[in-house]
């Protein structure tokens, strides 16, 4: 029995992660722990194989009044929960940093490309990361996850932004970009594999395939019903909007991926993976397929 403690509780990737596991509860006890009130500082947590830092926080606009709260919440609040569990006798700790620790907003990452974050969102997972990986050895193995987007039902960021285009608009650009992106089973299944290994360095879980936006935003329509028209017709404005630096364009319509495909993952494919976005997880896609 492997048992396992979710550092976040209420978070979206945290309860997907405890919602997938449901299915092998036979070999795995997982527990949560609240990281905003502090009760997680009372916790015993040496009954516990793993730790999951999944508390952060993300999807804020960034300002000069919130940049104090990235690097309390993304870096010390993670290291300190870290130095509580290998004091205590946790045997690997897992925490989900960024692809935002390489500071790029387009093009390819490879395993040389060197992490240049921009952002404070990037500098905290990044300098986070640090730490964590320093604290490793003696039996104490620390995963290190540089994700790239993830998307799922109820998931927040650019997949939402996407499925509301699909419903609401009826023409999109015809791109043809690539992009990695990551279903949120696909990540939870990726770590069960973590934890069943107690694997520890550097991971970039993705899905096997590429996605593309226009054929991401065809398949959002098609699962829910709607009827969109993917044309060529705006290309030059994309085009100029990507040229230009604009953000709203390169992060919809540029391309980024991570060259290094070892850690790709392909337990849900992408077709299958987008019904379950749009249609409520695993269960409720299955039931209405029948």
């Amino acid at each position: 029995m492997k048992n396992i403690l979710i550092a976040g509780a209420n978070s979206y990737l945290g309860t997907s992660f405890e919602n997938y596991m449901k299915k092998f509860s036979d070999g795995y006890l997982i527990e949560t722990v609240d990281m905003v009130d502090g009760s997680w500082r009372n916790k015993d947590f040496s009954p516990f194989d793993v730790v999951y830092l999944v508390a952060g926080i993300s999807h804020i606009k960034e300002t000069s009044e919130n940049a104090r709260l990235y690097y309390k919440v993304n870096r010390d609040l993670i290291v300190e929960v870290a130095e509580k569990a290998k004091v205590e006798g946790v045997k690997q700790i897992i925490f989900l940093s960024s692809m935002s620790v390489y500071g790029k907003s387009e093009g390819e990452i490879t395993e040389q490309t060197i992490p240049i974050p921009v952002s404070n969102y990037g500098k905290s997972k990044y300098q986070a990361e640090e730490k964590l990986i320093n604290m490793s050895g003696n039996n104490f193995f620390v995963a290190v996850l540089r994700l790239p987007v993830v998307y799922g039902k109820g998931c927040k960021g650019s997949y939402q932004t996407l499925s509301k285009w699909a419903k609401r608009m009826p023409v999109f650009p015809k791109v043809n970009n690539t992009r990695s992106m990551l279903f949120v089973d696909n990540l939870s299944a990726f770590v069960k594999k973590l934890i069943d290994k107690k694997a520890q360095g550097y991971f970039y879980p993705q899905n096997r395939e590429y996605v593309c936006v226009s054929e991401m935003v065809r398949e959002i329509a098609c699962a829910d019903g709607q009827k969109i028209w993917i044309t060529s017709l705006f290309n030059p404005f994309v085009k100029i909007g990507i040229r230009l630096g604009l953000s709203y364009f390169t992060k919809a319509f540029g391309n980024l991926v991570y060259t290094y495909r070892k850690d790709s993952i392909d337990e849900v494919d992408f077709k299958t993976s987008v019904k379950m976005s749009e249609r409520g997880g695993r269960e409720a896609w299955k039931a209405k397929e029948i």
